[in-house]
């Protein structure tokens, strides 16, 4: 049996995922600092592993995978999908201490967690093993008031790009995610109503989660020598695809 870790596996997108790959054969280790949280998403797969940790925290990454290793001895499918946000406003309001709040979590904690995989990957037998980063669609459009969130996940591409070269002498293929207006937590506010490039609000169409969690197993269950570099879900009618 394959083993996948999930980031942020206790709600939202990262639940769906986590409990997809459950149904189609992989044991599913979910993290995440929330540990009723975790153990609610065990119980909707049916089985797996909880451990808590929280990303951007070196030494709790470093635990992570060292029990992942101890109990399973090795790691076939990292969904690298932990994030968060603050709320939108203009670059000059932005205090610098949001920006550090999404960075430390979006960027620091997605390298952690990334890294803490790389090396479990190149050094278990067989070696390799398979890295999904969780990007979005605002690196490409943003949305207005957005910096923390969009720079953050400008960096993301970057890091997927820089890991897919670093992981070929080791059988590590690295993809992406861009995901736009899944129904979760974070998008209730889309049918509401959300900012618009010209400043007017807007409701927004969503999509199933589900969508989500079937492209990221599609991804997951590709043999090595294959790789979904990027690949861009996303409700189909929302303004990505020309000026909104």
């Amino acid at each position: 049996m394959q083993i996948a870790l999930v980031t942020g596996g206790g709600s939202g997108i990262g639940r769906a995922c986590a409990q997809t790959l459950a149904k189609n054969g992989f044991h599913v280790v979910v993290t995440g600092r929330k540990i009723e949280a975790l153990e609610e998403t065990v119980k909707l797969m049916g089985s797996g592993t909880t451990i808590a940790c929280d990303i951007t925290v070196p030494e709790q990454v470093d635990a992570l995978y060292e029990q992942i290793e101890t109990k399973h001895s090795r790691l076939d499918v990292l969904f690298n999908n932990a994030g968060n946000n603050v709320p939108a406003a203009p670059i000059g309001d932005i205090p610098p201490e949001d920006f550090m709040t999404v960075m430390n979590v979006n960027v620091y904690g997605a390298f952690l967690a990334a890294r803490g995989a790389f090396n479990l990957m190149r050094k278990q037998e067989p070696m390799g093993g398979r890295i999904i980063n969780n990007g979005s669609i605002s690196a490409a459009v943003p949305r207005p008031g957005s910096t923390p969130y969009t720079s953050s996940k400008h960096a993301i591409t970057g890091m997927t790009r820089s890991i897919s070269l670093d992981g070929r002498p080791y059988n590590i293929a690295c993809g992406q995610i861009d995901i736009g207006n899944a129904a979760s937590d974070m998008t209730t506010q889309m049918q509401a109503g959300v900012p618009q490039a010209d400043l007017s609000i807007k409701a927004e169409p969503v999509m199933d989660v589900q969508h989500v969690a079937d492209s990221v197993l599609h991804m997951a269950k590709l043999p090595l020598s294959a790789n979904v570099q990027f690949i861009t879900v996303m409700a189909t009618a929302m303004p990505f695809i020309g000026r909104g």
